[in-house]
């Protein structure tokens, strides 16, 4: 498959890196920095283009005319769009994703849909990332928590704590403990090794624990791994950029919320678009303005600034002062694993969101979500299977008897409103979706051979 990324900052250099290691993929990469570019090509098996994204030049120099897929995630929303619009009406080029930040534009559906702009798919990372927050804030105590089939199965990722019923015991005491509801533990992870679950493998404190399960069991199922806590109240946030801004107005309704944002002119405007959240001008790593704003009775305290240094900071701080939960936006992975060993309870990385985003729309066969884990070295995805026990390798068989990768197991089978969590014995119909989690990413294109449907023997 021939993919045109264009613009190389955290998201498209994330994109590059992704999509370059599987062999079906040939990749180029548009930016006017050279020196990013040099610096890609070096490490990544790709070709680069200099110039303007949306230059008609620019996109053929790219080898937009014969490509599948044009990916624009330059930094201006305009670019992104005129590129599309470019590549469509010189190549007919056939998907095209855009990264579009501004509300101004993605509040109005119309502008993306058949005959009016040039863009299959957009893509808001702050959406998704606020989203994730959310998400994360309503979940206590999960590190991931990840939606499938629009919602009705969730993944999560969850640290096993002393207290945990589970903890210490079995998996297989789970059924003992909840005979009527069901989830899936689909890996755990020791250490930073990957364990292959089975009914006899013991939950270690400090494990992390990733499992599916239907929406509404969710909380049983967390409480089995760690002691249950209490609802998140009172959120801090620091920065009132697009992402402290949205996940503000996400939860003002619902929690305590305050924001701190250093630009005394953005304060004031936030102010004026909030309704129940308390602004406050200031410098989040300011100690005595944390203290004085009790940040020690604080259930979650999340640096969303656009300085990964000043969220480190912040975070830790608010950690020391007695905020319970800390978390930090961070885009170099480096910094993510080194700051989740020590004080930060999670670092946020809005690449690691973005590009799950964008595989669901790069990977073969139907599938209709990818969610990338554990800083890319794991997957999880939603695939639609199609075909009969003729024409397919996994309809009208047990999951026991399809021959799956080393480390991918299937999960969990939705059948039009009926979730079942996926066990041997499970038979998989045609137009089932399956949510399958691989340990080890590598194995991906396996996996997409095998659900790709009528063909895909």
């Amino acid at each position: 498959m021939k993919i045109v990324i264009l613009g190389a900052g955290q998201v498209g250099r994330t994109a590059a890196y992704h999509l370059s290691r599987e062999e079906a993929n040939e990749v180029t990469v548009v930016d006017t920095n050279e020196e990013v570019l040099r610096d890609l090509q070096d490490r990544l098996d790709i070709r680069t283009v200099a110039g303007n994204a949306a230059y008609p030049s620019v996109l053929e120099a790219a080898g937009t005319a014969s490509a599948d897929i044009i990916v624009a995630l330059t930094s201006s929303d305009e670019v992104n769009m005129m590129a599309c619009e470019v590549a469509y009406t010189l190549y007919r080029t056939r998907t095209k994703i855009a990264r579009i930040r501004s509300s101004e534009y993605t509040r109005h559906p119309k502008l993306f849909a058949d005959e009016a702009l040039s863009v299959d798919v957009w893509i808001s990372p702050e959406q998704l990332v606020t989203e994730y927050i959310a998400q994360l804030i309503k979940f206590p105590g999960a590190l991931q928590v990840l939606d499938f089939a629009d919602g009705r199965v969730r993944l999560v990722g969850i640290r096993a704590r002393k207290g945990g019923l589970l903890v210490s015991q079995k998996l297989k005491a789970l059924k003992e403990h909840h005979p009527n509801t069901d989830a899936r533990v689909v890996a755990i992870y020791r250490d930073g090794r990957s364990i292959i679950p089975d009914g006899e493998t013991i939950i270690h404190e400090n494990d992390e624990v990733f499992f599916l399960a239907a929406r509404d069991d969710i909380r049983k199922f967390m409480s089995e791994i760690r002691k249950e806590e209490a609802p998140a109240k009172r959120v801090v946030i620091a920065g009132g950029g697009n992402i402290g801004l949205a996940l503000a107005r996400r939860l003002e309704d619902e929690n305590q919320v305050k924001l701190i944002e250093r630009d005394p002119r953005r304060a004031r405007r936030i102010s004026e678009v909030l309704l129940n959240t308390i602004v406050l001008n200031g410098d989040a790593a300011d100690e005595e303005l944390l203290i004085e704003e009790n940040i020690d009775s604080c259930d979650v305290f999340a640096a969303l600034t656009n300085s990964e240094e000043a969220n480190i900071l912040s975070a830790m701080l608010a950690k020391r002062l007695g905020a319970r939960k800390v978390m930090a936006l961070i885009n170099k992975p480096s910094y993510a694993d080194l700051m989740e060993s020590g004080n930060i309870d999670i670092a946020i990385s809005p690449q690691t969101i973005t590009i799950g985003s964008l595989l669901a729309h790069v990977r073969r066969g139907d599938v209709v979500r990818v969610h990338s884990l554990r800083r890319g070295a794991a997957e999880a995805l939603e695939a639609v299977v199609h075909g009969t026990d003729k024409t397919s390798r996994v309809v009208g068989r047990k999951i026991g008897d399809i021959q799956l990768p080393e480390g991918a197991i299937i999960g969990a089978v939705v059948r039009g409103d009926q979730v079942t969590i996926a066990h041997h014995d499970t038979m998989i119909h045609n137009d089932d979706h399956v949510i399958v989690f691989l340990s080890d990413r590598r194995h991906v294109e396996q996996v997409e051979r095998l659900f790709s449907g009528p063909g895909g023997r």
